[in-house]
């Protein structure tokens, strides 16, 4: 079910309702920059306000030592657990990306990213979204922000521990999940392959925390010769599926066929946690889904994941469940896609690294908003636009398209509403297009806003 709650106030009033920085005045600032960041999210700060004195403020509150990004994001993370409530199942996606400020020459606190040896510089994200099982994003969930020391990176050693390594991201936002997510919402985390991190597996046993990750490491087992590979190679396969190939590049979109097998498995702990005297360490007992794409096309490379799950699975309809899980994993790159392409983050010239984190924070509440108004579309387009729009921003909208100052009897529906704003950005909605992708609507969202304001002032006179 999507979250029905209709815009009769600011969006930014209400998620941000709960915002505590011990005065009033911080917490109206913030509301009013959320309005304007998401009002123009392709803008700078100088642009995002009305005059120099909007711009001003929102200097002196990136500054402010009053403000953290922790504090920013406080309320959203609590209204993200709000509209977990609603689902009987949440997917928590864990992804990590690099923001640039490369260019910012005279920025102070970066620090490098990249390939770590050349000249980028930047700062690391680490970021956990809700998501619904049919990709709804309901919110984040935990985020980490942090910039990489100077010296040289050497490879990370296996005599350390986890604490002390960049990997230990992954727990972290796990252990925040785990205390984060409402009683009685069943909940699952989900991560690439570069969250194969034994560690993780342990923790999550201990936290009784349900994942789906792809296995990186050809690992192990518990009393028996072979690995990973190896032994998910002995069963029979357990069916077929057809999985769809976004497009890439100059690769056009294409249906991969590919063979499941599935097996419970048991992980032996690597030999490194008894060296290090790491307590509870011990094997786990997993499941291990194997998908294996057949007869691909010579020039491009066939799917292949390996998922390791906790979740029990007992037969192939539960192998392909988790597949499908797994799959919801790719919707935070859109994600972060939006935040770089749609909310200019990356632009950001507030010259050091503690005001660009209260920046970022602030603008990944207006880049999930703008992410959760498009999948809305696929997830429940025939509901009122309400849920979306405030009252004159659909009726400005509605004017525009049809070119006329005659409402209609009926509130429009959020699909009806999405595709205009889609069409405001270059949308075509021919009928053999499908439905606005994110980088429409976020052109579109952005000429929306201009129009609703000019709604209020023409029709307060």
């Amino acid at each position: 079910m999507a979250e029905k709650e209709e815009v009769e106030i600011g969006w930014s009033e209400r998620e941000f309702a709960t915002s505590r920085f011990g005065d009033k005045r911080l917490k109206s600032r913030l509301i009013k920059l959320a309005k304007q960041f998401s009002d123009k999210p392709l803008s700078s700060i100088n642009q995002a306000g009305e005059d120099w004195a909007d711009a001003k403020a929102a200097y002196r509150f990136f500054d402010n030592e009053k403000v953290g990004e922790d504090e920013i994001l406080a309320p959203h993370l609590l209204r993200t657990q709000e509209r977990m409530r609603g689902y009987g199942l949440v997917l928590a996606v864990q992804d990590t990306t690099e923001v640039d400020y490369s260019t910012h020459v005279a920025t102070t606190g970066l620090g490098p990213i990249g390939n770590h040896g050349g000249s980028a510089a930047g700062l690391m994200m680490h970021t956990t979204v809700a998501f619904t099982e049919e990709g709804l994003p309901l919110g984040l969930i935990a985020q980490d922000v942090w910039s990489r020391p100077h010296e040289p990176r050497e490879k990370e050693k296996k005599s350390v521990r986890i604490e002390e390594k960049e990997s230990y991201k992954w727990i972290k936002a796990l252990e925040k999940t785990a205390h984060s997510t409402p009683a009685n919402v069943p909940l699952i985390t989900l991560g690439d392959r570069e969250a194969d991190v034994y560690e993780l597996l342990l923790r999550a046993e201990q936290l009784a925390a349900k994942y789906v990750i792809r296995a990186a490491q050809d690992r192990r087992l518990e009393n028996e010769t072979s690995l990973l590979w190896e032994q998910l190679a002995q069963p029979k396969v357990a069916g077929r599926i057809e999985l769809e190939v976004a497009a890439q590049e100059n690769r056009p979109k294409r249906i991969a066929k590919a063979e499941v097998r599935f097996a419970s498995v048991s992980i032996r702990a690597p030999q490194r946690l008894k060296e290090l005297r790491m307590e509870g360490w011990k094997e786990v007992s997993i499941w291990a889904v194997w998908v294996k794409e057949k007869n691909a096309p010579k020039d491009v490379e066939p799917i292949e994941w390996m998922l390791l799950t906790n979740v029990e699975v007992k037969d192939f309809a539960d192998a392909v469940q988790r597949i499908d899980w797994y799959r919801i994993r790719f919707s935070i790159e859109v994600y972060h896609k939006v935040l770089k392409s749609g909310c200019h983050v990356e632009a950001s010239r507030l010259m050091t690294a503690a005001r660009l984190k209260k920046h970022l924070a602030l603008l990944c509440v207006i880049g999930w908003r703008l992410f959760w108004m498009t999948f809305l579309n696929r997830t429940d387009p025939a509901a009122a636009c309400r849920l979306i729009l405030a009252e004159h921003e659909w009726k400005a909208l509605y004017c525009r398209i049809h070119k006329s100052n005659q409402l209609p009897d009926k509130v429009p529906t959020v699909r009806e509403a999405v595709r205009w704003i889609a069409r405001l950005g270059g949308f075509l909605g021919r009928k053999a297009d499908k439905e606005p992708g994110v980088t429409v609507v976020w052109r579109g969202w952005q000429r929306l806003t201009d129009m609703a304001e000019d709604w209020l002032i023409f029709r307060s006179t």
